[in-house]
């Protein structure tokens, strides 16, 4: 049986989620607050397998209390959060969330992205290796070395931040707005041509050919991915 660690300061709804996950066969322990969760887990972290976490909490918000946790495991962690901001969805996934549900929500839908991340195995970009890998590109975080091929290429400050969060988030679509917020940690004025010059100039370093990228993609009128390879 997997074990679920429930975290809302609002304690009906804490009582709502366990009834829905104990009725799936799930095994519930429950805190208040983000610190009360971090003790709960480090009591019980053999047995829990994934953390519903709220953001906005007293003591210790999610955020915060995430990156304390991302210190110590990588146990999956989904927020739950009425704030339906891309930002704050982008800065969750920064943080070292797994996935991010907007309240309200319907119970069938937190249930099947429970057992949809419980289903799927940790990748080598989600764990804590200093090394991320796609295809024949890697980055090694430790040493801030990026490569191609085996072939090492010196990327600006900017640039080398813009590929690891790329990299920490394959497959999944930015619009710049979200990547500036993201990388520069500031309001994203002029965000969608300081974005566009540096993807340029990136793929420029790390693509075979720069005109039509493997890594790097644009999705016309949505934003930027990095294109999950094999």
């Amino acid at each position: 049986m997997n074990n679920i660690l429930v975290c809302d300061d609002e304690r009906d709804i804490v009582s709502a989620i366990k009834i829905h996950l104990e009725k799936n066969g799930f095994g519930v322990y429950e805190a208040y607050d983000g610190q009360q969760m971090l003790e709960v887990y480090a009591q019980h972290s053999d047995d829990i397998d994934l953390i519903l976490l709220d953001v906005m909490m007293p003591v210790l918000d999610g955020f915060s209390a995430i990156s304390a946790l991302r210190t110590k495991s990588d146990v999956p962690v989904i927020f739950l959060s009425a704030r339906d901001d891309n930002m704050d969805k982008v800065q969750g996934l920064n943080y070292g969330a797994d996935d991010y549900i907007s309240k309200p929500y319907h119970p069938e839908e937190l249930i099947a992205r429970v057992k949809a991340r419980l289903r799927r195995p940790l990748t080598p970009t989600e764990t804590f290796s200093d090394v991320y890998t796609n295809g024949d590109l890697e980055i090694n975080d430790k040493t801030k070395t990026v490569s191609v091929g085996g072939k090492e290429f010196n990327l600006t400050p900017r640039e080398y931040d813009i590929l690891l969060f790329f990299m920490k988030n394959l497959g999944e679509v930015f619009k710049p707005e979200a990547i500036y917020e993201a990388v520069w940690h500031e309001e994203p004025l002029g965000a969608e041509n300081t974005v566009t010059v540096h993807i340029r100039h990136l793929r420029e370093k790390i693509e075979y050919d720069p005109s039509q990228p493997r890594f790097l993609k644009v999705v016309w009128g949505k934003g930027y991915k990095m294109e999950k390879l094999s």
